[in-house]
């Protein structure tokens, strides 16, 4: 779909300059432009890029003046905040992106299923007996929707993702390939023989409007109840969430982090890559969690804790400039013990 540099003007209250019938279909960045793109300048550093762009718009800030001349072909966009401007415009190219509605053949929609006139199942999905997908919901190919799942208004599932029985999914949610959405719990108890046997995962799996998940992520249903990932959280690529568990509101969880069941996590936190969190734990609210740390027990509101098992940043950030001086440290007090030796051996004689 084409757009012209008058209509892109309009919708974000900017002015052009230059041709204002120019037509652009694609966006890129700035040192990549070429005819028929547009970019933006938001960021002084790349400025000298605008000089040399093949871009065909660029949108700048309404206040830019060149220093030199700029290609003849390209069309200036003034607005007062270039990357919010081409933010919106990106979230917009998006929207069209995937602006899909129907059922694909082949796959199959449970005649006892509820799919709204306004969404979109791709090919090759499954949809399941009491499954309802609202209106504006994008099931891209290759889903499974099990019994009774739910998947709200808006809410998109990227190719491949797995929504099991009875897990709702809440509005304007975004679930990435390859993630699966309420596999059982790791639950187990050992009989008297020794032996592992499997307690039934009965609960579900609810998840909040607006949350977006990665690629492969695993989301476990609940023995009793419900696992919440709450409104606004954002979770990376690669995250475990065992059974039970509670991510607070906005909060936001880094790519290959574990939690472990029953843990919650209030709201507006900070996990970092790799971070592993113990079971039955209480995490306050706006926590901050550094990369890689362990976290066995419960930590306050406004906590900011680093390392395995993790402490307070201050702390650990000053024991490990000891840390790093052990051997050095370790000469010292080598060549310390031998001075006392000797005058120990002097005062003997």
């Amino acid at each position: 779909m084409q757009f012209s540099a008058a209509q892109i003007a309009e919708l974000l209250d900017g002015e052009v300059d230059g041709d204002a019938q120019v037509l652009v279909s694609d966006l890129a960045k700035i040192e990549e432009g070429r005819p028929g793109t547009l970019t933006f300048l938001a960021n002084p550093k790349y400025t000298d890029h605008l000089y040399s762009t093949a871009a065909s718009i660029a949108v700048v800030e309404r206040g830019f003046q060149p220093t030199r001349s700029l290609p003849k072909r390209l069309t200036l966009i003034r607005v007062g905040d270039p990357r919010a401007c081409f933010s919106r415009l990106l979230q917009m190219n998006e929207e069209l992106r995937y602006d899909k509605r129907g059922i694909e053949q082949p796959s199959f929609v449970s005649p006892k299923a509820q799919v709204a006139s306004g969404a979109y199942i791709g090919a090759f999905s499954y949809i399941g007996d009491g499954a309802v997908i609202e209106d504006g919901a994008k099931i891209f190919p290759h889903c499974t929707v099990g019994e009774g799942a739910r998947i709200g208004q808006g809410t998109r599932l990227h190719a491949n993702v797995t929504v099991y029985h009875r897990c709702v999914v809440g509005a304007n949610c975004v679930i990435h390939s390859g993630t699966v959405i309420g596999a059982d719990g790791f639950g187990f108890t050992e009989n008297p023989q020794g032996e592992q046997e499997k307690m039934p995962q009965v609960g579900n799996v609810i998840i909040e409007d607006g949350v977006e998940i990665g690629a492969n992520c695993t989301i476990d249903r609940a023995t009793l109840g419900s696992t919440y990932i709450r409104k606004g959280a954002k979770l990376d690529n690669l995250i475990q969430v065992g059974h039970n568990a509670d991510i607070g509101p906005h909060t936001l969880v880094v790519a290959q982090a574990g939690i472990a069941g029953s843990t919650r996590i209030g709201e507006r936190g900070k996990i970092g890559g790799q971070a592993g969190i113990v079971g039955h734990l209480t995490i306050g609210d706006r926590v901050s969690i550094a990369a890689q740390s362990g976290i066995g027990s419960n930590l306050p509101d406004d906590a900011i804790v680093q390392g395995s098992p993790a402490f307070p940043i201050g702390d650990y950030k000053r024991s490990y400039v000891l840390f790093r001086s052990l051997p050095d440290i370790m000469r010292k007090l080598t060549a310390l013990a031998k001075e006392v030796a000797a005058i120990r051996e002097t005062k003997e004689q």
